[in-house]
């Protein structure tokens, strides 16, 4: 249709007429509300910011006392599971308290523990390393 009868269709219906693609032979318009359309353009470009920003893994963080139970610990690495499942990476620090920094060789054996209670599925992004009084490693799933 000719620009005039376009220009004289949006006016009766009270709406705009917008150009979609210029370059094109002929350019092509459409007849909309031009506030509607910014509004749906702008809740569309909102989506696709949060979906990006949620495809980016997050780094969460456990920490774990020397005298854990078995029950409390199998709750925790459940919990690891799930971050991972999620995509995230988890450091997970085994936290030193009073006396027990006489004791290192024991968070490294907690460390193996939770390692092998997780499975074989993880790579280890950080090695055990010792900051103040906390043990902590990074890990991420395959």
């Amino acid at each position: 249709m000719s620009s005039r009868d376009a220009q004289l269709l949006a006016n009766q219906q009270g709406v705009d007429l917008v150009e979609i693609a210029a370059n094109a032979v002929p350019p092509v318009v459409k007849v909309i509300d031009w506030g509607k359309y910014q509004y749906q353009k702008m809740k569309e470009e909102a989506k696709n910011r949060k979906k990006a920003r949620s495809k980016q893994s997050e780094l969460k963080q456990m920490k774990i006392g020397l005298k854990i139970s078995d029950n409390d610990l199998n709750i925790k690495v459940r919990k690891m599971r799930g971050f991972l499942d999620d995509g995230d990476r988890v450091k997970i620090m085994i936290v030193f308290k009073g006396r027990e920094m006489a004791h290192k060789e024991l968070g490294s054996e907690l460390l193996n523990k939770v390692m092998e209670l997780l499975g074989s599925d993880i790579i280890v992004e950080s090695k055990q390393q010792m900051s103040g009084r906390n043990l902590s490693i990074q890990i991420r799933k395959k």
